[in-house]
């Protein structure tokens, strides 16, 4: 069995699961229940059903920090991370506390290659110039202790609100946000970045309201519900887990966005990539969104993104939306050079049991900012947790990192920082996705322990990847009224998968169309209908003669061409059979 084979497995559903959700339809109940749902009050997306805020450790230090620094007119600076989750966790702080009567809000964000992640001591000293009187950071903070430092000896106040997993020591700020912090109670681990914000800022208006903040200022209390359109986004580009607490955030951000109620910036990327608002997905702000406002951060400066999903104009967001569609072209040629270059490298690699058990690229030249994406497409095909490396300078690497379901690549990088103090210059992340910096020097040597940091985990496991099915569907359920009764079932994301389901067909007729990915009419033996179908990527998989019959995992898909809506199978993967 080759590296990119992988096994379709179909878990068993117990009963008891199953009929505890009786008032749905057969399908849904066993969907559902293969998903960890026991009841339908985990199938409730109102917003009442969120975790209320006042249970979220230092929401209401923080609203009394930023009611003092607003009351005095104060300056407030949001200290940014340069991807989705922390640009719309900016936009919704800038936008928020705008509404909420401050007059002086300010942003900034680092720069991916010239001032590397989080509030450093360079990012601090920045900051400082600005002049605040408190510093917000967003999306990062929990291992900034420096910079933390230096802004508190210069006399500024500092709030920290993040969701990456802290180190050993905790920055000395005012405030701490943190579902992640030691001893936090907070019962959902996973909100993104941006969800930590909106809590924070739900807190705030609170404490506002109890205070006569907004009668005494002959302010309207803002409905921060209508910034749920950030929180959808950031939440599903920063893939965290769907758990209940973050699929209402989801859900209630896309009805706002299907009501055409988002900001223009959201408007304008859906109009350029030909999607309806109306019929809105999370798999479209993961798949067009949240791509294309990355791409801002990883090729030149996510400050140009951020100020489109603040402004309210739509001459600025369209241009923007064309600005950030050319960006991810340009990304998507990098990454693709990049990705043949390392495969061509991993193919001369001895596979099966010779191959590392984890992986690190790296050659001259690669692109900083698409690294992260090109360990993820490397870990999809060997399926295991890969590290990828570009140059920080003459001296310096900085590596992206991707893990399987299993390993804690963070927990898996400070067990290395444990055994050699001297390899890893800083390190932080989480468990799926994790970034680090080493002098090129020690490239070697990390690689080394990096495999048998890996190899201590997962050995004994099997690495050839598995994908877990739904089942197969009855002929009469492939139809287009099914795959749309899917699309409105989610939120679906990671922790909580799109259904996928496995059968067999006979292919009728096979092209390739963009050089790599293969287009299919498909019958089922049971089935007189033809069926449409697209895998992404294998087109090598492809069998040499038409006729053939393949098992293959698959979702149910909507395809819409010129005003047509159609049944379109998306092929996960496929193995001829015969």
């Amino acid at each position: 069995m080759t590296n990119r084979e992988r096994t379709i497995i179909r878990p068993a559903v117990s009963c008891q699961s199953v009929e505890q959700l009786s008032d749905l339809p057969p399908l849904l109940r066993r969907i559902y229940a293969l998903r960890g749902v026991s009841g339908p009050d985990e199938l409730q997306y109102s917003l009442g059903a969120l975790i209320p805020p006042e249970q979220l450790g230092g929401t209401a230090g923080a609203a009394k920090l930023i009611h003092q620094v607003m009351e005095n007119n104060g300056r407030i600076l949001i200290v940014a991370d340069f991807d989705a989750d922390g640009a719309t966790s900016c936009a919704l702080a800038v936008r928020s506390l705008t509404a909420m009567g401050a007059e002086r809000v300010m942003f900034m964000v680092p720069n991916r290659f010239s001032d590397g992640y989080g509030l450093t001591e360079e990012i601090a000293g920045k900051a400082a110039d600005f002049g605040p009187d408190l510093v917000i950071t967003v999306d990062n903070g929990i291992s900034s202790l420096k910079g933390v430092a230096l802004l508190r000896e210069k006399g500024i106040a500092v709030m920290v609100t993040d969701h990456h997993l802290p180190g050993t020591d905790l920055p000395n700020a005012n405030v701490i946000v943190n579902p992640n912090s030691p001893d936090e109670s907070f019962e959902s681990k996973h909100l993104a970045g941006v969800g930590v914000v909106f809590y924070v800022m739900v807190a705030l208006r609170a404490w506002l309201r109890q205070i006569g903040w907004f009668e005494s200022r002959d302010l309207a209390e803002p409905n921060l519900a209508d910034f749920l359109d950030l929180v959808a986004l950031g939440t599903v580009a920063d893939v965290v887990r769907l758990d209940h607490n973050n699929r209402i955030l989801v859900q209630q951000g896309l009805a706002r966005i299907r009501a055409g109620r988002c900001c223009p910036l959201i408007r304008e990327i859906f109009s350029k990539a030909g999607k309806s608002l109306a019929r809105a997905v999370a798999g479209d702000l993961g798949f067009i969104v949240g791509p294309r406002l990355n791409a801002a951060g990883r090729l030149d400066d996510m400050s140009v993104g951020i100020a489109a999903l603040i402004s309210d104009s739509s001459i600025q967001a369209a241009k923007t939306a064309d600005l950030l569609d050319q960006m991810n072209s340009e990304r998507k040629q990098i990454e693709q050079a990049m990705k043949e270059q390392a495969l061509e490298h991993l193919s001369r690699l001895e596979l099966g049991e010779q191959l590392p058990y984890g992986l690190c690229v790296y050659q001259e030249g690669w692109h900083q900012g698409v690294i992260g994406i090109l360990a993820s497409r490397i870990k999809d095909r060997y399926h295991r947790p890969v590290i990828a490396f570009a140059e920080a300078d003459e001296n310096t690497l900085k590596g992206s990192a991707r893990s399987i379901e299993g390993l804690h690549i963070r927990d898996t990088l400070e067990a290395i920082a444990v055994a050699c103090p001297r390899l890893l210059q800083k390190f932080g992340g989480h468990a799926m996705a994790a970034g680090l910096t080493l002098a090129k020097s020690d490239f070697g040597e990390f690689r080394s322990r990096f495999d048998e940091a890996v190899a201590v985990q997962l050995r004994g496991r099997s690495l050839t990847g598995e994908l877990v099915s739904d089942g197969s569907l009855e002929s009469d359920q492939l139809d287009l009224q099914l795959a749309e009764q899917l699309d409105q079932a989610g939120p679906w994301g990671q922790g909580f998968p799109e259904p996928l389901f496995d059968d067999w067909f006979e292919i009728e007729q096979q092209r390739t169309v963009g050089g790599r990915h293969a287009k299919m009419t498909l019958r089922r033996k049971d089935c007189s209908e033809i069926l449409e179908a697209i895998a992404f990527n294998q087109a090598e998989s492809m069998p040499a003669q038409q006729g053939a019959t393949i098992h293959a995992a698959y979702r149910l898909s909507v395809n819409e061409f010129r005003g047509a809506r159609t049944l379109q199978l998306m092929i996960e993967y496929f193995q001829v059979v015969k």
